[in-house]
């Protein structure tokens, strides 16, 4: 690979996905109404590098409302558009879809922004999803995503506190 990745893996973006790697326990909270917390469960997952450290493979299992879930994320860092980027699928939040989110140009933090579509036999709605990734230190990081409707307004609708563990 470029000169370029091989940077990138020892001090830049790639650098910084790496800190994501290991073994992580949490809770997940989950808004469906602002301030009103719907959810508070249990949350475990790992994060591995793949692809010689171009990704991040992050697996996970938790629940909601007492049912069973799993999803996984890859998230990445476009050298040449010099923006983040995840897709993203579980089996509650998506369905039977794939999310696709992208970062604006020069940011030096995981914050992307999806959307998916709200559809009943009468309406089509486009959402936005935007997703931050949070460092707090080597053993704890926080992920949030938060809605935005299709007039722009956002609302808090997930949050990971995750700990390094021993899984």
């Amino acid at each position: 690979m470029s000169e370029k990745f091989e940077t990138s893996k020892t001090t830049g973006a790639h650098f910084l996905l790496s800190k994501l790697v290991g073994q992580w326990e949490g809770v997940t909270r989950t808004w469906f109404e602002p301030d009103t917390v719907a959810d508070e469960s249990p949350i475990r997952g790992t994060m591995r590098l793949i692809l010689d450290g171009r990704f991040i493979l992050h697996e996970y299992q938790g629940s909601l409302g007492g049912k069973p879930l799993e999803g996984l994320a890859i998230y990445g860092y476009h050298l040449g558009l010099k923006h983040f980027q995840s897709t993203w699928l579980d089996s509650f939040h998506n369905g039977t879809a794939m999310m696709f989110s992208m970062g604006k140009r020069g940011d030096d933090h995981f914050n992307v922004l999806g959307s998916y579509a709200y559809v009943t036999p009468e309406v089509e709605q486009h959402w936005g999803w935007r997703t931050e990734i949070e460092i707090i230190n080597e053993n704890e990081l926080k992920i949030t995503a938060y809605n935005v409707t299709p007039e722009g307004e956002e609302a808090k609708a997930t949050e990971t506190v995750y700990k390094k563990s021993n899984l």
